[in-house]
């Protein structure tokens, strides 16, 4: 099948290309803004409020936690998440220079 050849790009479009995969679902955009909004989330907590399965959360923290958006910390028997400030400020560094590129009239086709 087809490789994906990232090595034709940069390094900065790399990584607004990953970023942008782990930010690519609904779930995951509601997991960062309920984590954004308490400062740290416990796994349990994100399956009563958003109403996904276990299995289902794990599987998107882990998306974010992989690129570096979340970082967690064991305590017992439960993961307590939080936004990586870092990276969430880097992540703002790529996106708001890219976004505010847009063309000066009105539709440019």
């Amino acid at each position: 099948m087809g490789i994906t050849k990232t090595e034709l790009f940069n390094k900065r479009q790399n990584k607004i290309a990953s970023y942008a995969k782990a930010l690519g679902h609904p779930a995951r955009i509601a997991i960062l803004e309920s984590i954004l909004k308490r400062k740290a989330c416990i796994c349990g907590d994100l399956v009563e409020e958003l109403g996904l399965a276990q299995a289902t959360i794990s599987q998107h923290l882990k998306a974010l936690k992989d690129v570096g958006i979340l970082q967690g910390t064991i305590d017992g028997p439960s993961i307590c998440y939080c936004i990586n400030k870092k990276t969430w400020e880097e992540i703002g560094g790529y996106f708001a220079p890219f976004l505010s590129q847009i063309p000066e009239s009105g539709n440019s086709c």
